[in-house]
């Protein structure tokens, strides 16, 4: 996915950020080509923060769960703001304490008087009011938020009709302020920002994709993927066989805390899109089967495993990520196929018929693409683009 202009972009992270917005910008913005640098003033490179799950749980207010451990990849002192073409600064409660700090105001005032992005998530509009840069300027946020943006003399925008968070779809541009209320429009937050930083789409044709899921599908397996494909112009549903459009799966979080395996807790909640009795293969061009434990779940179900032989009948496109390969293996999917995979699915691989890559960490063969999990996810985005005939490109 090269650039004809190689881009950058930088991410102002802290503890208990909000998982998903500083993670799907991450990941995405590196499969469509572009460098990103995740910066805390207080850490070095290779130093870990804590991140935060917010997600409604059914009280008045959203709840806060552990998330992942995300890991820094650059040092802050050494930020130099002309090096970057963009500025990501995500949500999470880690804003109050750097909208304080006047070494990040600088950064944040740099960008600013740059002309260049900034894209601002739910709270982290905190930090522009901080640095004194919403006066005039139309700014959404989390509605708790009003106040402060009216306060620091911006215009308060609310985007109308929102009854529950799948409701949160927009991204409001003012100038280079990037604003949404939160992770759920990260589709037309990643639309927005390929736009403001000079990126272009070019596609052979309009594409579709449907994921197939369940309770305890991988968060970002499930997430990072939807976000992108649906911020470069797919159309993008997810499925799965006991529920109706509307109703929601629980995700879970795997993560690496040093046990001999990933630990697991509970993540976003993701929104169903279509009723499984309306779905046909051919209105599909891809399946998309996320890993977590939902896959050991859709196994057990004749209906869903059908779903899948049915795709590989038409010669659609097929992709699987971690302990998605399970539910490929059942289908028969994976016979004289190469395919990556973690260690928790090689026996899966190995009696499917499948040919293991075991020194990469996305594969495609044919109209198949695998990955062993998530963090292999910027290669799964790009391999599953190329096949989808999708691309980008800077200017």
């Amino acid at each position: 996915m090269g650039s004809v202009v190689e881009k950058s972009a930088l991410i102002i992270c802290g503890d208990y950020m909000e998982d998903f917005e500083v993670m799907v910008p991450f990941q995405v913005l590196q499969a469509f080509g572009v460098r990103v640098d995740c910066v805390s003033p207080t850490k070095l490179p290779g130093q870990k923060c804590f991140t935060a799950i917010h997600v409604s749980l059914g009280f008045e207010h959203y709840s806060e769960l552990p998330g992942h451990s995300f890991t820094l990849n650059s040092n802050f002192n050494e930020v130099e703001v002309g090096c970057y073409d963009a500025l990501v600064i995500p949500g999470g409660r880690f804003t109050e304490l750097f909208s304080v700090d006047d070494r990040v105001l600088s950064i944040v005032k740099a960008f600013a008087e740059a002309g260049k992005p900034i894209v601002t998530t739910c709270h982290s509009q905190l930090i522009l009011a901080a640095a004194g840069l919403l006066k005039g300027k139309k700014c959404t946020a989390f509605a708790s938020m009003k106040p402060v943006i009216e306060l620091a003399g911006g215009i308060w925008w609310e985007q109308p009709g929102i009854t529950s968070p799948f409701d949160i779809t927009a991204c409001l541009k003012d100038g280079n302020i990037l604003s949404s209320i939160g992770w759920p429009a990260h589709a037309e937050i990643l639309k927005t920002l390929f736009e403001s930083m000079g990126a272009r789409i070019h596609t052979t044709k309009a594409n579709s994709v449907l994921f197939l899921c369940g309770d305890y599908v991988e968060d970002y397996e499930f997430n990072v993927p939807f976000r992108a494909l649906q911020a470069v112009g797919c159309k993008v549903d997810a499925v799965t066989p006991s529920k109706k459009k509307g109703e929601t799966c629980v995700t879970a979080i795997h993560d690496d805390e040093g046990a001999q395996a990933f630990s697991e807790k509970r993540g976003h909640n993701l929104v169903i899109t279509a009723n499984w009795g309306d779905v046909s293969v051919y209105d599909y061009d891809c399946l998309v089967v996320p890993g977590g434990r939902s896959p050991e779940l859709l196994v057990m179900n004749g209906k869903a495993v059908t779903l899948v032989k049915e795709f590989a009948e038409k010669n659609r496109v097929i992709a699987g990520v971690g302990q998605g390969q399970w539910l490929l293996a059942a289908a028969g999917v994976l016979k004289g196929k190469r395919c990556a995979c973690g260690d928790g699915m090689k026996v899966m691989v190995k009696i499917g018929g499948g040919e293991l890559e075991e020194s990469k960490g996305c594969v495609s063969d044919g109209k198949l693409v695998t990955a062993v999990g998530w963090p292999a996810l910027p290669s799964f985005i790009s391999h599953l683009s190329k096949l989808l005939g999708l691309s980008l490109s800077f200017e």
